[in-house]
């Protein structure tokens, strides 16, 4: 299973549920990335989207607690142990979890790949991402040259679990 995430220099990944900054070049690694595959994101996420709709052209997982919520065009699920039932019918690499922090940190035990555009700036955030680096079970597999876009460097960085 897949996690796909751009963090700030301190594995920053929101504030007031917004993403940190929106580089294009980002956006289009999620989409060639994801596009076609399961994607798995909490409803607070969702509700960043445009419209609050599901991404198009992807199979579309929304953990909520509620057991009212509904989605049009996804499937709605309301704990860990459900999504994890609902994913055995998909191969696990084409599965991406997408945010936000909870879910995130609910599913990184699931995860052996991680997609995380590293951006060499500090923002004002409130919502954060693990901090692969710290972890010992975690190792880098790749890594792009640094990207510029207006004054913003980052680099696409893969972390896979070490078995």
């Amino acid at each position: 299973m897949n996690m796909i995430v751009a963090v700030d220099a301190n594995w920053a990944i929101g504030n007031k549920n917004n993403l940190l900054v929106r580089i294009p070049a980002d956006h289009k690694m999620f989409r060639n990335e994801t596009t076609g595959k399961v994607v798995v994101l909490g409803r607070k996420t969702l509700e960043t989207f445009p419209n609050a709709m599901p991404l198009p052209n992807r199979k579309n997982i929304i953990l909520s607690t509620n057991p009212d919520y509904t989605v049009k065009d996804a499937d709605v699920v309301h704990s860990i142990d459900e999504l994890l039932e609902n994913l055995k019918q998909y191969k696990d690499e084409e599965i991406y979890i997408i945010g936000g922090a909870s879910v995130y940190e609910a599913m990184l035990p699931y995860v052996d790949t991680v997609h995380v555009t590293k951006i060499d700036h500090e923002y004002e955030a409130d919502a954060f991402f693990p901090n692969l680096d710290k972890d010992e079970n975690w190792k880098i597999t790749a890594e792009s040259d640094e990207q510029v876009y207006f004054d913003i460097t980052y680099s696409f960085v893969k972390y896979e679990r070490i078995s």
